[in-house]
């Protein structure tokens, strides 16, 4: 490896070392508890070295909520796509959404957060923001009509509907779990899932529905 080679990889780590830091302080104090100056003190930098890696506030930022996007989707989407179509895939996704929320307990959602932060904020950051939140809603929406046309779900399954209560209640999880720090939030989550499934699944179910182990979701408090 020469010289330039060794340089450009060594500020390819010092990047993603301030960028996992970064998502850190955001998931905890939001994005705009995020500074260019508090970064430098966390990673012993000068304010100038960290900004020479991003550029702007702005742009820090932006690189933190595409950060937090990937990691949700090897976490969770990911991971769902090996689960057969249908419900499977549906439950899959949810569950694993809910073990994410799980972890995120101590620090914070971005995506819940971020809404909080730029719902009246217009900008790029909001917009990108709004995007990965809508990308993640289309994936279960299209989960969902996969669950309708194998028939786990009534032909008659508004998906729209379907994701609305499902979004609901994940944001009530977290409210519930991280704010009024409520025991039994991810159980009621849990529960609040299947009572869904039951009522808008099919009389006439092709393959029954296997939940994931529970290795798989850490449903606790």
């Amino acid at each position: 490896m020469n010289p330039p080679a060794k340089i450009m990889r060594k500020g390819e780590l010092t990047r993603a070392a301030i960028l996992e830091a970064a998502l850190q302080v955001a998931s905890r104090d939001g994005l705009e508890g995020l500074t260019i100056g508090l970064l430098a003190d966390q990673m012993h930098m000068s304010k100038s070295g960290v900004f020479a890696h991003f550029g702007s506030r702005e742009d820090l930022q932006i690189d933190v909520i595409k950060l937090y996007h990937a990691n949700f989707e090897h976490e969770v989407f990911y991971p769902s796509l090996k689960q057969k179509r249908g419900l499977p895939r549906l439950t899959s996704m949810f569950l694993l959404w809910v073990n994410r929320v799980s972890v995120e307990v101590a620090s914070g959602c971005i995506y819940i957060s971020g809404a909080v932060e730029y719902d009246d904020r217009p900008g790029e950051l909001r917009e990108k923001l709004s995007w990965m939140v809508t990308t993640w809603q289309q994936a279960l929406r299209r989960a969902t009509v996969q669950a309708i046309d194998c028939g786990d779900l009534k032909s008659d399954t508004d998906p729209d509907q379907l994701v609305f209560e499902m979004y609901g209640l994940i944001l009530a999880l977290h409210h519930d779990a991280r704010f009024l720090k409520i025991p039994g939030s991810f159980e009621r989550a849990q529960n609040g899932f299947e009572r869904l499934i039951k009522h808008y699944g099919s009389t006439v179910m092709v393959d029954p529905v296997d939940p994931l182990p529970k290795e798989q979701a850490l449903f606790t408090n």
